[in-house]
């Protein structure tokens, strides 16, 4: 965990320059569409896991009002700093607060959330089920959260360009900001990472009730979105 959370504070400096260079700006689109499967609605107490720079959490702010507040956890100190500086540029400010947290042991009671996100995180965590098992234990009955990540294509053609985006322009756009080695980490990580299908099925034994994982950009990437049901 200490070697991720040293990968994520060296690229915070150029984290939104990098994500707007690799996905050609595509991950905007991405993010929405992960904020309208959560299910946040205006007044709702919401829950962004693996803020990062802040996207998914200004714009569950944007979606839940003034008169709610974000919670907003990441275990990279650098990347709050960037996630708070971009906040001063906001108007009005959003109410969003940035809390430092493993999310394997989030400082949450039981059943607080109407809704959470989480991008590019559960790929990156050392136990898949327990970070699930946090989600499911913070939200309340009900509520939906939605997590968006790389995905393996299941077309064979476009697992072939997905691995030469990587290789091709992924690893060299890295090299060019010297950081090489950080993003080299991406495809280990996806080779590990669980496919959709097998994520609905760690959902299912966590409890959640709903569970359904849906590939976007052509496969390349997916967003799983799980519902509490009753105990």
């Amino acid at each position: 965990m200490s070697e991720i959370r040293s990968i994520f504070n060296r690229i915070a400096p150029v984290y939104d320059q990098l994500n707007d260079l690799l996905s050609l700006g595509q991950h905007r689109i991405w993010k929405e569409m992960t904020v309208k499967w959560s299910a946040a609605k205006t007044g709702d107490k919401v829950l962004d896991l693996c803020c990062g720079s802040g996207d998914l959490a200004f714009r569950l702010a944007r979606k839940v009002g003034t008169s709610s507040q974000v919670q907003a956890v990441d275990f990279s100190p650098e990347l709050l700093e960037v996630a708070r500086d971009r906040s001063k540029d906001c108007y009005p400010t959003p109410n969003i607060s940035w809390i430092e947290a493993d999310v394997l042991e989030l400082p949450f009671d039981d059943n607080q959330f109407d809704a959470a996100t989480m991008g590019y995180g559960l790929r990156n965590v050392t136990d898949i089920p327990r970070c699930l098992e946090e989600i499911h234990r913070v939200l309340k009955t009900g509520a939906t959260c939605a997590i968006l990540d790389f995905n393996r294509p299941e077309n064979t053609l476009m697992r072939g360009f997905q691995q030469w985006y990587l290789d091709n322009l992924v690893v060299p756009a890295a090299t060019h900001m010297g950081l090489k080695e950080e993003y080299a980490y991406i495809n280990p990580s996806l080779e590990r990472f669980p496919s959709g299908r097998e994520q609905v099925e760690i959902a299912r034994k966590v409890g959640f009730a709903q569970m359904v994982h849906y590939p976007i950009a052509n496969g390349m990437m997916g967003v799983l979105v799980v519902t509490k049901g009753r105990s």
